[in-house]
């Protein structure tokens, strides 16, 4: 176990008595509806929303709980319970909605995210690195299943391994398919007992229908793929824990066509590893790797060392983790001016009641 493993440990179990000593019980966030949640504690599930102070206090999205969340909760009665906090998070799993400037917290306490990419017209290198920056942020460990290769031929597949494999040389591939069985064996003998696993990927990748498998049943709808557009429709339309029958978890997505990035420049680092480890030898502490004379970057794609594809998808994720940074802290000043503009018009407002 890692330090920063003791260190959870220790705060979680010293808020969980804090909590059961409250008159509160434990139970874990298996399903997110609209503004309410399923709670599951040992022996059964509530439906439960969280208190009025919560939601008053709340600043962030990620002050709401999360499917994987633990939560301290007080029973109302057989079927309903009230949301009275919520326990540390050891990992926690967000991107940035699409088209707005706020996170979308996916789930936490993850501890693998399998990211899905099919075979077809979906498989896509610079996208399945959009996840795994999104894991490594969150702290969680990524896996990559590639789906759906009954599609293509031995010979293809090994292409498709051996590209995965050189961008991503530390990541586990387990290569998959539902109509041949292929790889389902072993993809339920990675999941551990007690561990939660989440599956990432765009609609229509098979997610739902890997997870059918590992349940041994139909649990969750599938849709068929469009034959127009190639893509699948959203199946999933709400995160929701399933419980496998060897003690592991897992966690349906809704399909994401877009993978906008946070605030996530150490996921960045730690995925473009490579490229933070050329970037020492730069000839000055503040190179863009774009343009600068001496840039060690540069020299290694004009020498064949680094694929000139990876470092253009490193150039757009920090670009865009950068904007979102930026985009945040000037909205926060601006929430300081606007602030101390009702402040001085309150003051204002009280001096002109007092000459009156």
């Amino acid at each position: 176990m890692k330090p920063e493993d003791k260190d959870f440990s220790a705060l979680f179990e010293s808020d969980r008595k804090k909590a059961e000593s409250a008159g509160c019980m434990i139970a874990r966030v298996v399903a997110e509806h609209k503004e309410a949640y399923s709670v599951k504690t040992a022996n059964a599930e509530y439906l439960a929303k969280i208190t009025g102070k919560r939601v008053f206090n709340a600043t962030s999205r990620e002050d709401y709980p999360a499917v994987g969340d633990w939560v301290a909760i007080t029973v109302v009665d057989k079927k309903r319970a009230v949301i009275q906090g919520i326990l540390p998070r050891k990992t926690i799993l967000r991107k940035k909605y699409s088209d707005k400037e706020k996170t979308q917290v996916i789930a936490a306490n993850i501890d693998v995210a399998f990211i899905v990419e099919s075979v077809d017209r979906d498989y896509n290198l610079n996208r399945l690195e959009r996840h795994v920056v999104l894991a490594n942020e969150g702290k969680i460990r990524p896996a990559v299943l590639l789906n759906k290769i009954d599609l293509i031929s031995q010979e293809e597949l090994e292409v498709k391994i051996n590209q995965i494999q050189e961008r991503f040389p530390t990541i586990d591939v387990i290569p998959t398919s539902i109509i041949t069985e292929e790889g389902l064996d072993a993809l339920t003998g990675y999941i551990e007992s007690g561990k939660t696993y989440c599956f990432l990927g765009s609609s229509g990748v098979g997610k739902s229908s890997l997870i059918n498998r590992l349940l041994g049943g139909h649990t969750i709808k599938v849709s068929e793929i469009s034959k127009y557009t190639g893509r699948g429709k959203h199946t999933t339309t709400g995160r929701q824990v399933y419980f496998l029958d060897n003690g592991g978890l897992v966690v349906d997505n809704p399909g994401m066509r877009e993978v906008g990035m946070t605030d996530s420049q150490a996921g960045i680092e730690d995925v473009f590893g490579e490229i933070a480890a050329l970037s020492q030898d730069c000839k000055f502490n503040d190179c863009t790797h774009t343009h600068e004379h001496g840039c060690a970057v540069l020299e290694a794609i004009k020498g064949g060392e680094l694929d000139e594809n990876k470092y253009l998808n490193y150039l757009k994720l920090k670009k865009e983790a950068e904007h979102y940074k930026m985009t945040d802290l000037e909205k926060r000043k601006k929430d300081r001016q606007f602030g101390k503009f009702i402040k001085k018009a309150q003051s204002h407002q009280k001096r002109k009641g007092s000459s009156d």
